[in-house]
């Protein structure tokens, strides 16, 4: 899907706003459709709007903003209220599309939903999702909502690439959800990964404290680490897998190629001892590295 909106909405020339850091392979794909791709800073409270509307200001005229407005990929930062009506207000100010990734929305284990860009301004967001971190990853079913012309030129260009996607896979979800599983599937979702989040924050401060910083989400698969000695990415990389630790470069998720001293922690697929044992092998390795 990101890949359609990509090709429908980018070409040469063209320029694509992300967050940084932002999900890897989004940032690949509106490259190869020909796009500039320039990222934003997060903040504490999600996308510094603050920068987006200097950029603006000074000329930068994007197609369209990629966010993920609830628990991002890969720092898990939630887009505040406040900044997203700023966010689709700026969109409809100077014209650009926003694309409303939102995969995690709906596990959300503390706090308060937030509205969605696409409820708040249906004419300039193309929203979409997955039942891949729901019900199975393997389904590889998953939608957009989006404006009626888009919409159309989306269908055309799925069908030219695939035909359709499989009928027995849409049908599943379609019983999943007739069936009224759904909602107790995401309640036992939610009873298992809370826990895992909350023991992997425990950890962190237990065996990072001084020598990284990092998000607290209240909800999604991740949390964001930055570290605070200035370690080169390859260095990291090498010495965690010697630790046995598997780590995603950090880099990949920076438009601007930064990003070594990032780490994205996954916590949803771990016990809550791997946790635990995963973190004081990643607290060892970043404090050889600092020393």
């Amino acid at each position: 899907m990101q890949d359609f909106c990509a090709r429908l909405l980018c070409g040469p020339d063209s320029i694509a706003f992300v967050e940084q850091p932002s999900y890897d392979r989004t940032v690949t794909v509106l490259r190869r459709a020909g796009a500039e791709v320039v990222g934003i800073p997060l903040e504490a409270d999600g996308l510094d709007v603050d920068r987006l509307e200097k950029l603006l200001k000074d000329g930068k005229r994007p197609v369209l903003l990629y966010l993920v407005a609830d628990f991002q990929n890969p720092s898990g930062i939630v887009l505040s209220a406040e900044k997203r009506l700023r966010v689709v207000a700026l969109a409809r100010q100077y014209g650009f599309w926003i694309i409303e990734d939102a995969p995690y929305r709906r596990l959300r284990y503390r706090g308060k939903e937030l509205p969605t860009l696409l409820s708040l301004a249906p004419d300039r967001v193309l929203f979409m999702s997955s039942y891949s971190k729901l019900i199975s990853p393997g389904l590889r079913v998953g939608y957009v909502v989006s404006p009626p012309a888009l919409s159309a030129e989306l269908a055309k260009m799925a069908e030219d690439t695939y035909i359709n996607p499989s009928y027995f896979n849409q049908a599943i979800v379609y019983e999943f959800i007739q069936r009224q599983w759904l909602e107790p599937h995401i309640a036992q979702l939610k009873a298992l990964y809370h826990p895992r989040l909350d023991a992997m924050l425990s950890a962190l401060e237990h065996h990072l404290s001084g020598l990284a910083t990092w998000t607290r989400p209240e909800g999604g698969f991740f949390v964001g680490v930055t570290l605070e000695a200035p370690v080169a990415a390859d260095d990291l990389l090498s010495e965690a897998r010697a630790a046995n630790l598997v780590l995603t470069d950090g880099r990949g998720f920076f438009a601007n190629g930064d990003g070594d001293r990032f780490v994205r922690l996954p916590f949803c697929a771990l016990t809550l001892s791997e946790i635990e044992e995963g973190i004081a092998r990643l607290g060892a390795v970043v404090r050889g590295l600092s020393e």
